[in-house]
């Protein structure tokens, strides 16, 4: 266990150094006594939404608790977890200083999530971790840079990157190209669809109407589609004008969603490589609106709310249950 004038030695030697001067630090940390260890472990999470696209953030200073796929799993799970659209673990040791990984529900890891950096950027000014209003945040899908606009990062905008069409990029089974109106058929229609990558995958389908049912019928199968190796988030899409969209999501790991950053800055991308839309972009997912910016270049930012639901601790009990395989925790 960590001492008075200890801190945990994945910290940024900086901040560890400046934590260390400060002897009320770790009086503040959630410590739980765990029977038949003898140890003392930490328990924290905090829980955020961007428009009902909800993420937990675990930081590795404050909570120990391992990440698997099974414990990724139980978290998420709404009925008997915290319950979340994914885990936001960080910031981590890496060679970028706020080195973020992404968890969707199911516990497979995302390269990129638009909404998930920007909720760990509010999470990182909230917890004292940075002090300005832009820095960027390492991904495995890439560096994002961060402007929080408001002060409490209630609102941000991420440069998210450029987008890619070409298929041994996003990728996309077959012959080298870029995938623009490709058709495919499942169960019992055939879609036109368009693929791209902004650091993740995405397939994105334009139709005259959109709704959750066609999401949650059509999503699931595209989402494993062997097009596409690494499956891939989903998107349907309606043009409401040149500067407005609807679009219904069904994302890689986690379902049917509210709202999805990376999702809002892919369709957008595709509907503009189309010619459907101008440069800026609303776009109205069931949670609200984010607003999409794509340069002549491709490259893509993203502004929209971070809004903040909580911090809590798991239980002794459950802390138990996510060291053992799903299923076996009240053994």
């Amino acid at each position: 266990m960590f001492g008075r004038r200890e801190v945990p030695p994945h910290l940024p030697c900086g901040l560890a150094m400046d934590l260390a001067e400060s002897p009320s630090f770790l009086d503040t940390l959630p410590l739980f006594f765990i029977p038949g260890n003898g140890m003392l472990c930490m328990a924290e999470y905090h829980k955020y939404h961007a428009l009902g696209n909800d993420y937990l953030v675990i930081d590795p200073a404050t909570c120990d608790v391992p990440l698997t796929p099974d414990a990724v799993r139980a978290i998420c799970d709404r009925h008997r977890g915290i319950g979340a659209d994914g885990v936001l673990y960080g910031p981590v040791l890496g060679e970028r200083e706020w080195t973020l990984r992404i968890y969707n529900a199911d516990g497979s890891e995302a390269e990129k999530s638009g909404n998930g950096v920007r909720i760990f950027a509010r999470y990182l000014s909230e917890a004292g971790y940075v002090a300005t209003e832009r820095f960027t945040i390492a991904t495995p899908g890439g560096e994002v840079e961060v402007h929080l606009e408001a002060a409490d990062g209630s609102v941000s905008t991420v440069d998210m990157g450029r987008l890619t069409f070409w298929s041994q990029e996003i990728p996309v089974a077959g012959p080298p190209r870029e995938v623009l109106r490709e058709r495919v058929t499942v169960a019992d229609r055939e879609l036109e669809f368009s693929a791209v990558s902004i650091g993740n995958p995405h397939c994105v389908v334009i139709l005259d109407e959109v709704d959750w049912r066609v999401a949650r019928t059509y999503g699931p199968l595209l989402e494993v589609h062997p097009l596409f190796p690494n499956r891939t988030n989903v998107q349907f899409v309606r043009v409401l004008d040149r500067k407005n969209i609807r679009i219904e999501i069904w994302e890689r790991g986690s379902g049917y969603t509210l709202a999805s950053g990376s999702s809002s800055c892919a369709a957008a991308g595709v509907v503009h490589r189309l010619g459907g839309c101008d440069h800026e972009i609303t776009v109205h997912t069931p949670g609200g609106a984010l607003d999409v910016r794509i340069a002549d270049d491709d490259r893509v930012w993203l502004r929209g709310p971070v809004n903040s639901i909580g911090r809590g601790e798991f239980s002794q009990e459950f802390k138990r249950i996510l060291r053992l395989p799903v299923g076996r925790g009240d053994s």
